[in-house]
C-alpha cells in the first residue's frame, strides 16, 4: 500500500510500472540497461480516489493523461532503476496531494466609491488631453 495521507492509501496493484531505456547519464550502461521507469495509474477507475479528486487530478495531469484517463509518469532523473522508480512513485503521491486540496471559492467583488471615482477623473483627463489635441477651423485663417 503506497501511503498518501494517514486516510488515503492506494493499492500497489492500481499502478503498473514499466522500465524503458533511458537517455542521458548513464556512460556505458544507458544502451544496455532499462533505468527509465514509466509509471501507469488508472485515475478514473481507481476506487481509493473520491470523484472530485479525480476530476482535479486530471485537470493536474495535463498531458501527462491519455484519453482513457491513465495517469503516465516518466523517472529518468536517476541512473538507477530503484531510484527512478521512488522518484515516479513520489511525484504520483504529490500530484494525488495536490488534488486531495479543495481550490479556495471566487467571491465576485466589486470596486469601492475611491476606486470608481478615480477611474472617472483618469477618463475626464484624458478625454480632455485628446480634447485639447482637435485643430479649430478658427484657427486655419
Amino acid at each position: 500500500m503506497i501511503e498518501i495521507t494517514p486516510y488515503l492509501k492506494i493499492d500497489e496493484n492500481d499502478i503498473r510500472l514499466e522500465y524503458v531505456r533511458s537517455s542521458g547519464p548513464g556512460g556505458q550502461n544507458v544502451n544496455k540497461v532499462s533505468t527509465s521507469v514509466q509509471l501507469h495509474f488508472d485515475v478514473r477507475n481507481s476506487p481509493a480516489l473520491r470523484p472530485d479528486v479525480k476530476e482535479r487530478l486530471e485537470k493536474l495531469a495535463g498531458s501527462r493523461m491519455t484519453a482513457e484517463g491513465v495517469l503516465v509518469l516518466e523517472a529518468k532523473r536517476y541512473r538507477t532503476q530503484e531510484q527512478n522508480r521512488l522518484d515516479a512513485i513520489n511525484r504520483l503521491v504529490m500530484l494525488i496531494r495536490q488534488a486531495l486540496e479543495k481550490p479556495r471559492p471566487r467571491r465576485a467583488t466589486q470596486p469601492g466609491k475611491a476606486a470608481r471615482a478615480a477611474r472617472m477623473d483618469a477618463k475626464t483627463k484624458h478625454g480632455e488631453t485628446k480634447r485639447l489635441r482637435r485643430k479649430n477651423s478658427s484657427d486655419w485663417d
